[in-house]
């Protein structure tokens, strides 16, 4: 005679969240270990170092007198245009490469994904303000070396809160296009348009026309961050032209991206 064994019930109730600094480690070891992010990781850093090298090259071959934020400056232009890249696929990955089933059966709540994947690329834009520090200054030493004149190192603190600002923003704003459409492609393509063809249409425009001249600071988010980086935005009115347009650009895509999200087909 047998004894019926009781079956036994499989508790699936999640008993505790995944640390959110888990989460937040698992994001920056997937725009490390993939090759894409990889790649462009090292490319930021190849890019930029070829830019302040000829710019070195070109100031010291002149004759023109150079000082730190100088360099900062052209350390800026590769990493404004590369960076907000990377903040694009970091959203994108989970469509792109279809990890999101995965990623959200592991942590069912989408915005702490996203909110992970934001602090994330926060954490390279740290990193990257470090490395655009150390080869300015590189770039500073070196010019120094090659024309005997005295190095002028300005406002290492302004500098500091200047560039990691306007690379956080840069990021922030790739992130946010990459939430919009969740698709590599499209977004990096699109943002490219953001950043070099609307800007130029803005530009005719307030040529062309003194009202749109009055509007653009209030609406184009790349004219409104250049006071940002010449250290120059001090009063209300520059304050509020960069959060104006910022909502524009930046808040509003990346709600609606985040709403998507919550909303978008896993396959």
């Amino acid at each position: 005679m047998s004894t019926a064994t009781a079956p036994v019930a499989l508790d699936v109730a999640q008993t505790s969240r995944v640390p959110f600094g888990r989460l937040v480690r698992v994001e920056l070891r997937k725009l490390f270990d993939t090759r894409a992010g990889r790649w462009l990781l090292i490319s930021i850093a190849l890019v930029t170092l070829i830019v302040l090298a000829i710019q070195l090259a070109v100031v010291v071959g002149q004759n023109v007198d150079a000082k730190y934020t100088d360099f900062m400056q052209g350390a800026n232009a590769p990493m404004a245009i590369l960076l907000p890249v990377l903040g694009i696929m970091s959203v994108t990955s989970e469509w792109s490469q279809r990890t999101g089933m995965v990623t959200f059966t592991l942590e069912p709540s989408r915005l702490r994904v996203m909110a992970a994947k934001f602090a994330s690329v926060i954490l390279v834009s740290l990193g990257a303000l470090v490395v655009g520090l150390l080869l300015g200054a590189l770039a500073n030493v070196l010019y120094g070396a090659f024309t005997g004149d005295t190095l002028v190192w300005g406002s290492f603190g302004k500098i500091v809160v200047t560039y990691f600002t306007a690379w956080v923003l840069g990021m922030a704003t790739g992130f946010a296009f990459g939430a919009v459409f969740l698709n590599s492609a499209a977004g990096i393509v699109l943002y490219f348009v953001y950043s070099f063809v609307l800007p130029t249409i803005f530009g005719i425009g307030a040529a062309l026309m003194d009202w749109f001249h009055s509007l653009q600071p209030w609406i184009d988010f790349n004219f409104s961050q250049q006071p940002l980086l010449d250290a120059s935005i001090h009063g209300a009115k520059e304050w509020g032209q960069l959060m104006t347009s910022g909502l524009i650009w930046l808040v509003l895509p990346l709600l609606f991206g985040l709403w998507r999200i919550q909303r978008a087909e896993v396959k």
